[in-house]
Formats: C-alpha cells, structure tokens, sequence
C-alpha cells in the first residue's frame, strides 16, 4: 500500500462515507501527520551528498593540479565524498575560472585560483571580478623569482643586472599580463633590458632556459625544485617581502634589499561562486582549514619550498587577494 493509500485508509476509518468534505479534510490533514510520525523520513541527504568537482584552470602536473590533487584526497576522507580534480587548461587559467562561474552555485564546483591568474584583474578589462568569487582560503604561498640555467656564466643577481645594463635578456613567463610578466616591466623600467616572453606550459619554459632560447625564467620555488636539486637551475632573486624563510635560499637576496619595491609571491587558492549557500560555503571553508593543519599537507608545503605559514583562513583571504591585486596594479603604473 502506497503512502497515499495508507491516509486514505486512515481517514475513512475515522470519517466514515457519510461525513462532510470539510471535516474529512480536516481529519485527512491530521492523519496524514499522524501517519508520517510512523513512516520513515524521506531521503533528503544533508550536503554534500555527490561528488564536489575541484577544477584545475591548469594542465596536469603543474604547481596547481598537485595542490588540488593533495587537498583534494584529504577533504574526500573528511567529506566522505568522491572530490574528483578536473583539468580545464587554457587562457591563463580564465577557460578554467569561466567553467566554475558556470556551474550551478550550489557548492558542488570550486576551483584552484593562482597569481598568475589573479593578476589579470589589474587589466583594463579583467575575465572576471573579485565579488564573483568567495575565497575560500589560500593554502600555498610560494617566493617567486628569477632563475637561471646554473652551467651559465651568471651565479648571482649582480652578474644578471650587469649583463641586464648592456644587452637585452629574455625572460620566460606564464603570459603576458602575468605576475611574472608584471615584474619584468617593472625591472624593465628601472633601466634593465629584459624582456617578457610568454611560453603557456611549464616545461616549455623550464626547456628554453635549458637550451638557450630564454636568458632567465620567472617561478616559483615548488615547481622548479627537480631542476635545483638536480643542480640545472640556480635561484638569483625573489620577489618576497623578506627573507625567505626556506634553509636552501638563505643567500639569495629578495627584491625589497635590492630596491625594487615589488613583491607579488605566487600564492594558490580555493574559490567558490560568491552565491553559493553560506551554510555549504563554511563547511567548505572549515574543510580546507582541517586539510591546511594536516600532516599530509603540511609535508606537501615543505616538499614544494613553500612558505610553512602559508595558509590563511576565509575570513583573510579576501584582504590577502585585495592587497595582492592593489599592489600589482601599482607596480603596472610605476612601469608606464
């Protein structure tokens, strides 16, 4: 007997066949809560209840895909859900960014947000806006800089500057309107000859430096660590506001002692819709906080030369982005 059936049932019984509508209205109405006191609850599933997509706005094996692949795997055994990382390349990361303002604002899609792309809200006419978005935390900071092949003839930031003051050196970057891109015309406009050269994929830049096609390479220290450790690459300069704070670059001199007032460290984040539900965006929120205090996750900061006080919680990581994009457009101004 269906559900229905059964208050039908319940209701003649009390009613009988000779009662007025209206009463019989009221007595079904009072049998049917009766009756759903007894039967089982219906199958509303408390959030989440289906896989949470994670988009990369990156190719596969770049600095953002391993931090979406790592928290990724720690907030599916919180959340006792599937987080499946989704790759959707291309533009600097705005394919990818475009592909979650898309998706339904009911927090099962959020996605890494990288400086690189953050930065291209300093344009004139950005992809997208800061209130688009709800950051839900920045998980890794990273000290940018430039690097060179380390058999070349350059072993500090004084060899480079000087090579810099008499011929023009190539920099390979993301693109232009980067992070990186906005620093080297910044350096280009305090009278160095370096100019941007964009190469979209991680390898093409790291192989131009390899091979001679590019003089120096703007990145961060995570991404690069295979070619220092394997002695290809040597560090000359960070853009940090201090002195980094990882053993192995303790020589290297940052920005801010050499003069230059930039400092536009990579950093990574996790957005969400601005219109998703409060309730699903602080669970979100407190999931990325578990995942950042982590012992897994705390290992993946150090294994990426990251900065070990990277995390910063939701209510600071829209103070942390505003700043960072203020900064950036005050260094594109003080290039012009």
């Amino acid at each position: 007997m269906t559900k229905n059936e059964k208050i039908d049932a319940i209701s003649h019984s009390f009613a009988g066949p000779r009662m007025s509508a209206t009463r019989r209205r009221i007595i079904t109405g009072s049998a049917a809560t009766a009756l759903s006191a007894l039967l089982p609850p219906l199958a509303y599933a408390d959030y989440p209840d289906h896989p949470i997509n994670f988009i990369v706005p990156w190719g596969a094996g770049g600095g953002a895909d391993l931090l979406a692949r790592t928290a990724s795997t720690i907030m599916a055994k919180k959340l006792g859900i599937s987080v499946p990382v989704i790759n959707v390349p291309g533009a600097d990361g705005v394919v990818g960014m475009t592909e979650l303002l898309n998706a339904p604002a009911d927090g099962g899609t959020m996605a890494v947000l990288i400086g690189d792309t953050f930065a291209r809200l300093s344009g004139k006419n950005p992809p997208f806006t800061m209130d688009q978005i709800i950051p839900l935390a920045i998980m890794i900071q990273q000290p940018s800089g430039y690097w060179v092949n380390a058999k070349g003839p350059w072993k500090t930031w004084a060899d480079v500057k000087a090579a810099a003051q008499t011929r023009t050196l190539t920099v390979a970057v993301t693109g232009f309107g980067s992070a990186d891109d906005i620093t080297t015309r910044y350096l280009a406009s305090k009278g160095l000859k370096l100019q941007s050269v964009p190469f979209a994929k991680p390898g093409q830049r790291y192989s131009s430096i390899l091979g001679g096609n590019a003089d120096i390479v703007y990145e961060q220290t995570g991404d690069v660590r295979s070619y220092f450790d394997a002695g290809e690459f040597r560090p000359v300069l960070f853009f940090y506001p201090k002195p980094v704070p990882i053993p192995a670059f303790a020589n290297v001199p940052v920005s801010v002692q050499e003069g230059y007032n930039v400092t536009l460290p990579q950093f990574r984040a996790v957005v969400i819709r601005s219109d998703t539900p409060p309730e699903r965006v602080k669970l979100l929120a407190q999931t990325l906080k578990d995942v950042a205090a982590s012992d897994s996750f705390k290992a993946y900061l150090s294994q990426q030369y990251a900065d070990p006080n990277s995390y910063i919680d939701m209510a600071g990581a829209t103070g942390f982005m505003q700043n960072w994009l203020a900064q950036a457009k005050d260094t594109i101004k003080r290039s012009l």
